[in-house]
């Protein structure tokens, strides 16, 4: 990647990012102005002033970090006990008006996000060619004696559509049970199977027991290497290495070299069967690295074909609440999905994303946003104190005692609540983001094709 190529990712990053966080303050600014609350301040960006100037009471200013921006509104309970009090008394505001505000900063991330799907909508989105083909079943096993072949297609998973292997990778971690209804067709007729899960991976996630069609080569085994002494040759497919399912040679470098000096598990394909291994990659002394030793035929570029027109504004909304809700439930039936809070993405995680789409195609990027800034509605809606779902809590709270509660309860509680949000994102970032940062590494360094005509529709798939 170049100089460049870094700065324009950054770049895009930061103001994308920053964007959705200065519509949700936006929101708040517009609403408070019209509906004639106190503003004492406008900000564009955080940190140092670059440029600033007062106008009818209101103090706006352009700051020198582009990640979003904030509004000061005094006559918010929350925002008086965690900034402290206004530069001059202000009349309490009505409990309807600081709901109204409140409101107003999720409602406008819907309105960004839906403005940003008509653009998509109109300049096509790019989507990936990973059909969801089963490229190996292992013989004797579960899956094999129920008849499912290589080449079959999962048609559906736990009852939801699939086009892809991120579909049925995403389906089968939210999924409620460890046994998952899998329609697949096979030579043209569907067939739906029980399958087990399993959850024998550094992930830590629920995954079938089925592989795409997509694992880098060996092309040549280094004498006296890790990979030599525990018999790797020429040829031999790699599928999986501790227990996590290969899917490109960026993938499998970034786990072999944080498994250094650590015995994991490979499983590889020779001769049309699968063979498990047991390897130590040893420890690069001019990395500290590890390295099993061996050279990979690299994975051909990753294929996009433009959907154009893009999917409607409305279907990828849906489609994001959809997924968003599957998620807290998940979350909420852990115990049944095995899916915790360290899966879920902090702004690390949120922001290395975001990178990785806007270095394959603007568009994905753009798709990015949609899916952030409706969550970031739906999450601010929760009605937590510091969260605007909190001011409205308190505000009708308020109207039903038709007396305010007392602000040092508010400062205390809203205090305490602030420590359990900034506790929350750093175990997030920590136990989730840190633990995914090669997988994210990996990802960024796939190479990607975008094919602006779809192929022909008995054409074959492209394969890595």
């Amino acid at each position: 990647m170049t100089i460049l190529t870094f700065i324009y990712v950054a770049a895009v990053v930061m103001l994308a990012f920053g964007a959705s966080i200065f519509f949700h303050e936006l929101g708040h600014y517009w609403v408070a102005r019209r509906i004639g609350m106190k503003v004492e301040e406008f900000a564009v960006g955080f940190g140092p002033k670059i440029y600033g100037f007062a106008r009818n009471g209101i103090e706006y200013s352009l700051r020198w970090i582009p990640a979003g921006g904030y509004v000061k509104l005094p006559q918010m309970i929350t925002s008086e006990a965690l900034e402290g009090h206004a530069h001059e008394p202000v009349p309490p505001a009505a409990p309807w008006q600081r709901v109204l505000v409140a409101f107003a900063g999720p409602m406008m991330n819907v309105v960004f996000a839906f403005a940003i799907a008509t653009v998509i909508y109109f300049v096509g989105l790019p989507v990936a060619v990973n059909p969801s083909i089963i490229g190996y079943v292992e013989p004797n096993s579960p899956e094999a004696k129920m008849g499912i072949h290589e080449g079959d297609t999962i048609v559906s998973v736990d009852g939801h559509p699939v086009k892809s292997w991120q579909d049925i990778t995403m389906d089968t971690i939210l999924a409620r049970t460890v046994a998952l209804p899998v329609t697949i067709e096979h030579d043209g007729h569907e067939h739906t199977y029980n399958l087990q899960t399993s959850t024998d991976n550094a992930l830590g996630l629920k995954m079938l027991n089925l592989d795409p069609r997509d694992h880098p080569d060996i092309a040549r085994v280094i004498p006296g290497s890790p990979a030599e002494k525990v018999g790797l040759k020429a040829k031999d497919v790699i599928v999986s290495f501790g227990g996590v399912p290969i899917v490109s040679l960026e993938q499998l470098t970034e786990l072999v070299r944080e498994r250094g000096a650590k015995s994991s598990q490979i499983q590889i394909e020779r001769d049309g069967k699968r063979l498990t291994l047991s390897i130590t990659p040893m420890i690069d002394p001019s990395t500290q690295t590890g390295r099993i030793g061996v050279e990979l035929v690299p994975s051909d570029t990753q294929v996009y074909i433009v959907e154009k027109p893009g999917p409607s504004p409305w279907s990828q909304v849906h489609d994001v609440i959809n997924k968003t809700f599957e998620t807290i439930g998940a979350l909420i039936h852990s115990h049944e999905t095995g899916v915790g809070v360290q899966d879920l993405s902090g702004p690390v995680g949120i922001l290395s994303i975001l990178a990785v789409e806007t270095k394959t195609d603007f568009r994905l990027a753009l798709s990015f946003l949609v899916l952030l800034n409706i969550n970031l509605a739906i999450i601010n809606l929760l009605p937590i104190p510091v969260l605007d779902g909190g001011h409205i809590l308190i505000a009708v709270i308020e109207k039903i005692r038709r007396r305010p509660l007392s602000l040092r309860f508010i400062e205390v509680v809203t205090t305490g609540f602030a420590v359990l949000l900034i506790g929350f994102m750093l175990y997030v970032t920590f136990f989730g983001d840190v633990r995914r940062f090669s997988l994210y590494r990996a990802m960024f360094d796939d190479h990607s094709q975008i094919e602006q005509a779809a192929p022909p529709a008995d054409a074959p798939a492209p394969q890595k």
